[in-house]
C-alpha cells in the first residue's frame, strides 16, 4: 500500500484527491492546521466513515510555517508521495497578506524540499500545486510549458518561487519534484469567496429571494475554467510518469466572467442583458422562465418548506448584477488560456467537462443547499 501525504487536504483539491487515492488503494495522510472551530466540512464524510478514518486516512496537525512540524511528521509517516496543495490560495487576498502569502506559498515550499533532504526520503515523490496566474500579463497565447512567466499578484510571486524552487532542487539534489501548472478548476466544494462559487451561490439564493443582487468585480477577465476532480487525477498523472517534469493542466477554452455569470443564471431560467460600462455596467433580467428554475428544486431529493416561491420581483428590468470597484485587483490578470498538449500527449490526460457542464453542476449543488438550508 502506497502512502501519500497531502497539504491542505480540508481544500477543494485536496478532499477530491484523497477520494481518488483512496479509490486507488492509498493510504492517505493530511496535515490540517489547528482552528477553535472545524473546518473538516470537505472531508466529513470520509471523517465520519469509520472505515476509512484512521484506517485509510489519517490526520495530522501541521503548518507549512513551521519545520520542525514538516521533518516530524516526514518522518513518522514516509510518505511514498507527497503532494502540496496547501496555500494562501485567493489572489485578490494576498495583497492584503503578502508577508504570510509569501511565507506558506514560497517558503512553505522550501522548506518542505529540505525536509526531505534532511529526513533522507530519496525515493519520495513530490507534486507542488502551481498556477496559471504565474503567466500573469501574458506573453502569448495561449500559454504553454514555455511560457516565460510574469505574475501580477503577491499570490502569482510567491507561487512562481515555488515553482522555481521545485526545478532548483530537482536539478540540484536529483530529488522526483514535479510541477502542476493547473488553470482554473471549479466545483460545487469551490470557496465562496472564489468568483465562481460566489456566482452559483448568490444567483440560488436571489432565485430563492433570500439575496437581491450580485456585485462583482473586472466582468471582462477572461479565464481557463475546468472541473477540480478531473485535475486532481492529473496531479496523480503527474506523480506517476517516468520522470519529474512539468505539466499545464487546462481546458483550452477562455471565457469571460460576464459569461460565466450569464450561463449560471441561464440554468435558472433567467436571460440577463448588459447595459452600461466598466463600474456602471449593470446585468438586467431580459426574460424569465420560471418552470425552468423549479426543475431545479425538483432536483433537489431534500425539498424544504424554508422556500416557499422565487422572489416576485424577478421580472424583466430588474437589475440582479453590478460592479463593486472593491473587488478590483490592483493589477489584473485580463486574459488566461491554457495549452495542455503536453499533459494530453505524455500522461493521456484531457479536460472532458465543458463550462456549461460545469457551471450546471455547481447551480444544482449550490441550488440543493439552499433550499436545504436556507442559505
Amino acid at each position: 500500500m502506497k502512502k501519500a501525504l497531502i497539504t491542505g487536504i480540508t481544500g477543494q483539491d485536496g478532499s477530491y484527491l484523497t477520494e481518488i487515492l483512496i479509490e486507488k488503494g492509498y493510504e492517505v495522510h493530511g496535515i490540517i492546521r489547528r482552528s477553535s472551530s472545524f473546518n473538516t466540512g470537505r472531508i466529513d464524510h470520509l471523517y465520519n466513515n469509520p472505515e476509512i478514518l484512521n484506517k485509510k486516512m489519517f490526520l495530522h496537525y501541521g503548518d507549512l510555517v513551521d519545520t520542525s512540524n514538516l521533518n516530524r511528521l516526514l518522518e513518522k509517516i514516509e510518505p511514498d508521495e507527497i503532494y502540496n496543495l496547501a496555500a494562501q490560495s485567493h489572489v485578490k487576498v494576498s495583497f492584503e497578506v503578502p508577508d504570510y502569502t509569501a511565507q506558506v506559498d514560497a517558503l512553505g515550499t522550501l522548506r518542505f524540499l529540505d525536509a526531505i533532504r534532511e529526513v533522507g526520503l530519496r525515493q519520495v515523490k513530490f507534486y507542488q500545486a502551481s498556477t496559471s496566474e504565474l503567466y500573469g500579463k501574458v506573453r502569448e497565447i495561449p500559454q504553454n510549458e514555455e511560457t516565460p512567466f510574469y505574475p501580477r499578484s503577491p499570490y502569482g510571486v510567491a507561487k512562481l518561487y515555488g515553482y522555481w524552487i521545485i526545478v532548483n532542487y530537482r536539478e540540484a539534489y536529483d530529488i522526483f519534484a514535479s510541477n502542476g501548472i493547473l488553470f482554473n478548476h471549479e466545483s460545487p466544494r469551490r470557496g465562496e469567496t472564489f468568483v465562481t462559487r460566489k456566482i452559483t451561490r448568490a444567483a440560488a439564493r436571489i432565485a430563492a429571494g433570500l439575496q437581491d443582487k450580485l456585485l462583482l468585480g473586472n466582468l471582462n477577465a477572461k479565464r481557463d475554467w475546468g472541473y477540480a476532480p478531473e485535475y486532481c487525477e492529473g496531479m496523480w498523472k503527474i506523480l506517476q510518469y517516468e520522470k519529474p517534469d512539468d505539466f499545464v493542466l487546462a481546458t483550452g477554452e477562455t471565457h469571460t466572467v460576464r459569461e460565466f455569470a450569464e450561463l449560471t443564471f441561464k440554468n435558472l431560467g433567467i436571460e440577463l442583458e448588459w447595459q452600461g460600462e466598466g463600474k456602471d455596467e449593470e446585468g438586467i433580467i431580459k426574460s424569465v422562465d420560471l418552470e425552468k428554475a423549479k426543475e431545479l428544486i425538483d432536483y433537489s431529493s431534500n425539498k424544504s418548506d424554508y422556500i416557499k416561491d422565487f422572489k416576485s420581483s424577478l421580472k424583466p428590468g430588474y437589475v440582479i448584477v453590478a460592479v463593486d470597484p472593491n473587488y478590483y485587483r490592483p493589477t489584473e490578470v485580463d486574459l488566461l488560456i491554457g495549452d495542455p498538449a503536453k499533459a494530453e500527449k505524455l500522461l493521456g490526460w484531457k479536460a472532458k467537462t465543458k463550462l456549461s457542464e460545469l457551471i450546471n453542476i455547481m447551480i444544482k449543488a449550490d441550488m440543493d443547499k439552499v433550499l436545504r438550508r436556507g442559505f
